[in-house]
């Protein structure tokens, strides 16, 4: 697998993500996969917000978590002040909400993730005129009991989100019962590593040579993005998700 990320100039809200595209991408090649960083997707689209002054940000920004997120744990339950949220049924702090390089604003998700990235793999479809081209959006997570943030994929398209072992053999011949690989996570923790975390400024990465990825030539399905979710009572950290009383955030479409 190869991974090249590249630089942009500093990215203010309201710019034309499409041209930035045509700017800094190279020609792009059949089999690939375009990485874009979640943050300036949405700074794109305009989703932000001043950040009004240093002594009500804290305030300012709990509201907007609040209205941003599927479902929040207030500061009180975190020892760090931290917000717990589900967002896009995706547990992450903040509901994705950050103010790092973002010159004074907080900076949210698109407002529709999935359709963001749809229409980015339609418009790269067409200008490169590629049959197979996978498209992630972006972003960084905490894992629990590990420091450090890897990079996950808020949103695919272009490719089969999960690649399964079940019924296939081990090494020894035994058949696996509940194996599956997470194809975009593990694409866009990969690029995130690449793209960089402070400021590199280089939001975008091209990923070649994966013969794992298996390409569709459309969108995914809501049946196929259903198949990637998993239900807070089924999955396995029910026991702890599941522990908290989770509060009600903003209804929104998935």
């Amino acid at each position: 697998m190869q991974i090249t990320a590249y630089k942009t100039h500093k990215i203010e809200p309201n710019e034309n993500l499409f041209e930035i595209l045509d700017t800094y991408l190279p020609e792009l090649s059949e089999n690939s996969v375009v990485a874009i960083a979640s943050k300036i997707a949405g700074i794109c689209e305009g989703r932000v917000v001043k950040i009004t002054s240093e002594e009500q940000k804290r305030e300012q920004k709990d509201a907007l978590v609040e209205k941003e997120a599927d479902y929040f744990l207030p500061r009180e339950y975190s020892q760090y002040g931290f917000m717990l949220t589900i967002n896009h049924n995706l547990l992450v702090g903040s509901a994705g909400i950050d103010e790092s390089n973002s010159n004074g604003y907080f900076s949210m998700w698109p407002q529709n993730p999935q359709e963001s990235t749809n229409r980015i793999r339609e418009y790269l479809v067409k200008k490169h005129k590629l049959n197979h081209l996978g498209v992630i959006l972006t972003d960084s997570k905490l894992t629990p009991l590990r420091w450090g943030v890897t990079g996950y994929a808020i949103a695919y398209s272009g490719f089969q989100a999960l690649n399964s072992y079940i019924d296939k053999p081990d090494i020894y011949g035994h058949l696996m019962h509940a194996e599956k690989t997470n194809v975009p996570d593990a694409l866009a923790s990969s690029a995130v590593l690449a793209m960089g975390e402070g400021n590199e400024q280089q939001p975008l990465a091209v990923i070649t040579d994966v013969p794992f990825v298996k390409f569709q030539k459309r969108n995914p399905t809501e049946e196929e993005l259903k198949d990637l979710k998993i239900k807070l009572e089924d999955d396995i950290f029910a026991s702890l998700l599941t522990a908290v009383k989770w509060k009600k955030g903003r209804e929104k479409t998935s």
